[in-house]
Formats: structure tokens, C-alpha cells, sequence
């Protein structure tokens, strides 16, 4: 059997999700509904909201957080970015893909379409959605040059659309292919055309499903065809993607983002939360190249919020200041003050010679205190990772953050019964 039918077959089985699957299933949905309705009114939500307004006419689907509906597709879109917006929803970390996004902004839209969904079905096609998402990057040998969350994403999403719409799978999966975009350049330069990547891929794994199921065609070798995606996106082993389908079930394995900043500065933040307050004279990370590339970049007075998320000299001042990360001291005040500056300068990042292009740990973080004394600390793994989970404080600090981001007018269901407010839009 090739790989695309075993992947098939997989898709479109009649899972019924073990219990500790489902558990997983309904948390990351919470925590990924969470962290869509404080995205409501980020840097660049507007204008996305703005342009999604035209998207067609209709009102099949609900926004994020805030009143106001739209088709499918144009909802899914404005959900993506919210989602992805502030830098806080979970990802796989081996893979390197936030699996839950594309996929939760483009089922929830079509599940509001068809007027709701039982339960135990929509978890069964988000489980199906971030398998198919993770294992991509998984099975992925090559550092990102396309921004993974958005190629992998919209292919698990359309699976996860197809499964619940009734769409034929073959060619929703080809459709999504065929509509791949984005790349690592927005990661490079902090553009927010980073969440726009996740936004769009939420609308065209809606737009495959559509197309699919109204009978378009699409190419079917779309893994290990000559121009598939182990041949264009990724270089990888695409037999590592379906070597174990349904039965280690990634949706298990995501992590928690604590803070709303990028990943790759969580385990330096982790350290430094329980320094918070204390004299910390000099920071240096020892970490995989990955890190140094992803938030290694130098704090900069006229930084824009979506640099400052990516930003460890800047976000670890914070952290030793304030004890948390809030973006809402992500302004131009907070980058041209003197002393997060000063700061910044002594926050290094170095190499510790990890061969894997695609490894976020371990890392090791050396503090130089005020009074002289130096202190190494290794982390095995990132705060929020299944090695490394939260404490009841610190996930209870993450959602109550997210409330005071929300909108006033959010649905109260959002944070106090995540499951139903996904599969009852009444």
C-alpha cells in the first residue's frame, strides 16, 4: 500500500478515541479556543477581519471571541490568525508544527456550517487533523524553509474538514497540496504575515474540502510524487508518518505554550521566572541552532510587537521584571526603555552543537548573578512539553491572562465549557 492510501485509510477509519486520546483531544481545543479569543484585537487582526468582510456573503460560522459572523471559509480565516496571532497556541515540538491551529480554526468553521457536531465526532477529526499535521513534520529531515505549521496544517486540516463534511479524502488532501503556501522569510524579518500563513491555510483546507466534495479534481501522489511534498516542502521519510497512525496519536505529545512569545523561548523563560525579581547580571543560552535562529535576534528600540515575541534578549528582561510575559507591554515605551536595553545586551545565545536542524532542546542556561556567583542550569526539556507540564498555578495564570485579553463580550463558553462552545454555535 503507498504511502498516500495508507494515510487515506487512516483519515477516514471510524476512530473511536481512547480515553487518556480524548482527554488530550479536549485540553489543547480549550487551550487553543483560549488563546484564539485574546488574539481578538492583536497587532494586524483588524485589517484581517477587514478583507475577510468581503470573503463572500453569509453567516455560516462565528469569530473568535467576538460577535459577528461569516462563511466558512472567510471565519476560518480570521480564526487562524487569531489562533496563531500572539504567539501562544500549542505545538509539537519534534515536529515543529503548531498542529492544533490550522486545524481547529478550519473543523470549527465547518462544523458551525452544519449547524453542530457530537462531541466524540468532532474530537475524533481534530485527533485525525493534528496527527496527519505533526506526523508531517515529524517525518521531516530537513530544517524549515516553509513555515511547517501552514504546509503541514492545511493538509491534517482538510483531512479533519473532509472526515466531518463527508468530502471524498484523495482529493481534499491533493487540493490542500495544491494550495500550500508560506515561508520562513515572515519568521525571519517578524512580519505578521506569520499568522496570516496559518490564516490562509485554515481557508484553503476549507476551500479543499468544498471543492472536493462538489467533485473538482486534484493530484493524488502528493507525498513521494515527483513533486510532492517530501520532494518540495520537506526532505523526510514519509514512511515515519504513517509507520504508527492510530496508534501513538501526536494529539498526546503537544505542548503547552505558557507565555504568549515564540517557543524557542520558553525553556530560557522557564528558568527565568523564578529569578524574577532577583539581581541577574548576564543571561547565556546553550541551545540548538534552531533556537539562535528563531529567537536569537537582538532587541531594537523601534522593534514592532511581532519582533519582541521573537525577541529573547528583550522577552528575558521582561521576565525578570515583571515575572510574566503580557503582550500588552509589548509597546514602543516598553522597547525604547533604558534599562530592558542595557539588559538585552547581556543576554547571549550560543551553539551547543546539536547535528539535528529541527531540535528545540536540550538547553542550558548560565546566570551571573549581582553578587558574583554564576549558576548553570541544564533543561532537559521546555516548560509546557510532556516531560516538562505546568503546574495547576502556572496553567491557571495562562487562562486567567487569556480572560483579561479577551473581549468583554466574548462567549463565556470559551473558557468555562471550550467543547461545547466548538460543537453547539446555538
Amino acid at each position: 500500500m503507498s504511502t498516500v492510501a495508507a494515510l487515506i485509510d487512516f483519515a477516514g477509519a471510524a476512530h473511536r478515541l481512547p480515553q487518556g486520546v480524548a482527554a488530550s483531544a479536549r485540553h489543547f481545543l480549550a487551550d487553543t479556543l483560549a488563546v484564539g479569543a485574546a488574539g481578538h484585537d492583536a497587532p494586524g487582526a483588524a485589517a484581517i477581519l477587514a478583507v475577510a468582510s468581503t470573503m463572500g456573503q453569509g453567516s455560516e460560522a462565528r469569530l473568535l471571541g467576538t460577535a459577528g459572523r461569516l462563511p466558512a471559509g472567510a471565519a476560518a480565516f480570521v480564526n487562524g490568525y487569531r489562533i496563531h496571532c500572539l504567539e501562544w497556541d500549542a505545538v509539537h515540538e519534534p515536529a515543529v508544527v503548531h498542529a492544533m491551529s490550522v486545524v481547529t480554526a478550519a473543523l470549527g468553521a465547518v462544523i458551525d456550517r452544519r449547524g453542530g457536531c457530537d462531541p466524540e465526532t468532532a474530537l475524533a477529526a481534530l485527533a485525525v487533523g493534528v496527527e496527519v499535521a505533526a506526523g508531517l513534520g515529524d517525518a521531516a529531515t530537513s530544517p524549515l524553509a516553509f513555515f511547517r505549521p501552514a504546509t503541514a496544517g492545511a493538509m491534517g486540516a482538510a483531512l479533519a474538514v473532509a472526515r466531518l463534511d463527508g468530502a471524498p479524502l484523495l482529493p481534499a488532501l491533493g487540493l490542500a497540496y495544491s494550495s500550500l503556501a508560506g515561508t520562513m522569510q515572515a519568521h525571519v524579518e517578524a512580519s505578521l504575515a506569520l499568522p496570516f500563513q496559518i490564516a490562509n491555510a485554515a481557508r484553503a483546507a476549507v476551500l479543499a474540502g468544498d471543492l472536493a466534495r462538489a467533485g473538482f479534481p486534484a493530484p493524488a501522489d502528493v507525498l513521494d510524487g515527483p513533486f510532492g511534498y517530501f520532494r518540495l516542502f520537506d526532505a523526510g521519510d514519509s514512511g515515519r508518518l504513517v509507520a504508527r497512525l492510530g496508534d501513538r496519536w501526536r494529539i498526546t505529545e503537544l505542548s503547552v505554550k505558557p507565555y504568549p512569545s515564540g517557543r524557542a523561548s520558553h525553556a530560557a523563560l522557564g528558568v527565568l521566572a523564578v529569578f524574577a525579581g532577583q539581581d541577574v547580571a548576564a543571561v547565556e543560552l546553550a541551545c540548538p541552532p534552531l533556537i539562535r535562529r528563531l529567537v536569537g535576534r537582538p532587541m531594537q528600540a523601534d522593534m514592532t510587537p511581532s519582533w519582541a515575541r521573537l525577541c529573547l534578549p528583550f522577552l528575558a528582561g521582561l521576565m525578570l521584571r515583571d515575572g510574566r510575559i503580557d503582550p500588552r507591554c509589548f509597546t514602543p515605551a516598553q522597547f525604547a526603555d533604558p534599562s530592558l536595553l542595557a539588559f538585552a545586551a547581556r543576554v547571549t545565545l550560543v551553539d551547543d552543537g546539536n547535528p539535528d536542524p529541527n531540535a528545540l532542546f536540550p538547553q542550558a542556561i548560565t546566570l551571573k548573578l549581582g553578587n558574583g556567583h554564576t549558576q548553570r542550569i541544564a533543561i532537559p526539556a521546555t516548560l509546557g512539553s510532556p516531560d516538562a507540564p505546568l503546574s495547576p498555578a502556572q496553567a491557571a495564570a495562562k487562562l486567567a491572562l487569556a480572560r483579561d485579553l479577551a473581549s468583554p463580550g466574548a462567549d463565556p463558553r470559551l473558557f468555562t465549557d471550550p467543547l461545547g462552545y466548538f460543537t453547539d454555535p446555538t
